[in-house]
């Protein structure tokens, strides 16, 4: 009976530690901007001045300068706001940065080209989960863990800056 007891105590537990939720609680210091150092492949999170988290990145697949036109696999540059979420992203969870901006449409069309977009902060698919740093099509990349902590502390509106 003790047996049957201890193990069926071990599947109850196995059940709850699967509902574990993707959607973090936070209740810190308010997230007022984003830092995003590309060489360094660091973001931090600020509030005000201080730093509340710092994480290491991955970028798009060709890192250096700024994004100017669809698929050339560059992260942008320059200052944005988180516009939106994706709780149902392919990449686990994702936030929105403001790419393109008016500036950034008006280089794409003195080219010709397209400005690209859909640009986000998010985790890792299966299929990059072991992939190299820089794989995005031109998003930031962190860890599945780490984007649901990104996703509870900053919200739609905060200002972003990428540096180079």
């Amino acid at each position: 009976m003790r047996i049957f007891r201890a193990v069926m105590i071990g599947v109850m537990l196995l059940g709850l530690a699967g509902c574990a939720s993707k959607f973090q609680r936070y209740s810190g210091p308010e997230v007022t901007r984003v830092v995003v150092f590309k060489q360094d492949r660091k973001m931090h999170l600020l509030s005000n001045e201080s730093a509340l988290k710092s994480y290491d990145i991955g970028l798009g697949f060709a890192p250096s300068g700024h994004k100017s036109v669809e698929g050339d696999g560059k992260t942008p540059e320059g200052q944005y706001r988180i516009d939106r979420r994706n709780p149902n992203s392919e990449f686990h969870l994702s936030i929105g940065i403001s790419y393109p901006n008016t500036e950034d449409r008006a280089r794409a069309l003195a080219v010709g080209q397209r400005p690209g977009g859909d640009i986000f902060i998010h985790g890792r698919p299966r299929k990059n989960r072991k992939g190299g740093r820089d794989w995005t099509a031109g998003c930031i990349a962190v860890s599945n863990r780490e984007i649901e902590e990104i996703y509870a502390m900053v919200r739609d509106g905060t200002p972003i800056s990428i540096y180079p």
